[in-house]
């Protein structure tokens, strides 16, 4: 008998040996642009390559049908895909209470809606659970191209944060049970557009932003608890720019976009390290940091374009119109599609139209200059790339791929089928696409 339990002992220590190296070198997309932030993952082994051609029957490893609408992009972790949706249920409501007069490019309000999580097997695709977290008439209504779950989940090794704005923010753990949950009130967005911003989340502190047309403020919470540990109110009105966290000069900075400034806050207290003016209003575009160069780049594009890279380390208080800022453009700059990060160049949409450009991360110049992709419409979901190729999709679903170099040269145009407007995850040489009714999994 103690033979037998040594025995089983040592294969459930091997076996649990290569359940934690799996998930050590599994590549994940724990959260809004993926591992780094910068909508690209690593690829140093050559392993990771991801499916440059596929159908709705080709190379389609799987879909799940999902319940709802939702914008947020999926978010991987370990065996799990994980993604939020908003479903609506009940009578509808009466005609005054449903919408906003005028605002034709907006949804109506037309029901009570319920929240919801939903957990994935990565394998299969077979869904494991989904959560209502919440049950509301919601606040507003959201632009025709939102929707009111299009705040992007984070995940850690063991838990799943999802964010509904106005609806609460939600901790639960892989087996789909509440751990807590936060209320931050009403946001009352410009226009009636709705909500998106999603949390970023660094050791044990998890940051959200609330740009609205009320009084603003970012706020940081231990995500163990959801206990505030700082808040700071903000000069700004509403903005759809969610915040990164990034290392400089071996200090965490919470990095927000805004109107009037673009914002370095430490982690630890919350304190402004610097800032920098220039952006328009209706910030879209999450911001990317280049961790070997110091260099940052923001950008917007609404009722002026601009765009600028800025050299972080040793910034402190205002550093508009200093050496700081390395270079700067006022045309063909994002407006809804956040930027692409990848080897030694950023690319950007223009506007959400299917002009892409690539630039130089050091100087801004322009290698080789705008292209357009022909065979894409309207973009919504922004570009990501697995550091050999770039993945374009459009509203109807359609990707156009090229590569990734300082001359990139169209591969492929893959068509789904379906409409998307969610950006797309890659993890361990897949593609998961949100698409209008659907989550894929594309492998080959």
């Amino acid at each position: 008998m103690v033979r037998r339990y040594r025995k089983l002992n040592s294969v459930v220590v091997a076996h649990l040996v290569l359940l934690v190296a799996a998930r050590v070198n599994a590549q994940d997309w724990p959260n809004w642009r993926g591992p780094n932030g910068t909508g690209s993952v690593s690829n140093t082994h050559g392993n990771q390559r991801a499916p440059v051609t596929w159908g709705a029957e080709k190379n389609i490893a799987w879909r799940a049908e999902l319940v709802g609408r939702g914008h947020s992009t999926p978010v991987v972790s370990g065996p799990y895909v994980f993604v939020t949706s908003a479903v609506s249920i009940g009578k509808p409501l009466p005609p005054h209470m449903s919408g906003r007069p005028g605002e034709h490019d907006n949804l109506p309000v037309t029901s009570e809606m319920q929240f919801v999580v939903i957990c994935i097997s990565r394998e299969n695709g077979r869904i494991i659970w989904q959560k209502v977290v919440h049950q509301a008439i919601p606040v507003e209504g959201a632009h025709v191209s939102a929707s009111l779950a299009s705040h992007s989940p984070v995940v850690d090794q063991n838990h799943v944060y999802a964010m509904f704005g106005s609806h609460g923010l939600y901790c639960l753990d892989f087996q789909g049970e509440l751990i807590w949950e936060k209320q931050f009130g009403q946001m009352h967005s410009k226009h009636g557009h709705g909500e998106g911003a999603s949390p970023a989340i660094d050791g044990n502190t998890l940051v959200v932003n609330w740009d609205h047309e009320e009084q603003s403020f970012i706020v940081a919470l231990d995500k163990r608890t959801g206990n505030e540990i700082w808040r700071r109110d903000r000069d700004e009105v509403t903005s759809w720019s969610s915040p990164i966290i990034v290392n400089v000069d071996g200090q965490l900075q919470v990095i927000v976009c805004g109107t009037n400034r673009v914002r370095g806050y430490e982690l630890e207290t919350g304190d402004v390290l610097w800032e920098c003016g220039g952006l328009s209003s209706n910030i879209v575009a999450s911001p990317v940091y280049d961790a070997q160069t110091g260099i940052l780049v923001v950008g917007s594009s609404y009722e002026i374009r601009f765009m600028a890279a800025l050299r972080l380390p040793g910034a402190s208080g205002d550093i508009s119109g200093t050496e700081r800022v390395l270079w700067s453009r006022t045309r063909g700059t994002p407006y809804v599609p956040s930027f692409l990060m990848v080897n030694d160049g950023v690319y950007f949409l223009a506007h959400y139209q299917n002009i892409l450009t690539r630039v130089r991360i050091t100087d801004g110049r322009e290698e080789p200059g705008p292209m357009r992709l022909g065979a894409l419409g309207n973009i919504y979901a922004s570009p990501v790339s697995d550091g050999i190729h770039v993945y374009i999709t459009d509203l109807h679903g359609v990707t156009q791929v090229i590569t990734a170099d300082e001359s990139p040269k169209a591969v492929s145009v893959n068509e789904l089928g379906e409409n998307v407007c969610a950006s797309l995850a890659m993890a361990d040489g897949s593609i998961f696409i949100r698409g209008e009714k659907h989550l894929f999994k594309v492998s080959e």
